[in-house]
């Protein structure tokens, strides 16, 4: 199944673009996402504790299952004031 992977701040500096589109197995979730981004990013390992979700738009958790077409979005803890 093909998803689009959005990267939010640093991870999108890392990954050197905003958008992603990758083939992931039937059954993926979120991590198999994060965890298929690792793999090819390995600094992205740096953020595997913090960085939060999104799957369509919609603050999800890691275990959420991803479909086919499916957008997930992960975004990096934010500083400043």
């Amino acid at each position: 199944m093909f998803v689009t992977i959005r990267l939010f701040a640093r991870l999108r500096e890392m990954a050197g673009g905003a958008e992603l589109r990758r083939d992931l197995p039937d059954g993926a979730t979120a991590r198999s996402a994060w965890d298929a981004l690792v793999a090819e990013f390995p600094e992205f390992e740096d953020y595997s504790k913090a960085v939060s979700c999104a799957v369509n738009e919609e603050y999800a958790r890691m275990t959420a299952p991803l479909s086919d077409g499916d957008e997930v979005a992960f975004l990096p803890p934010v500083s400043g004031g």
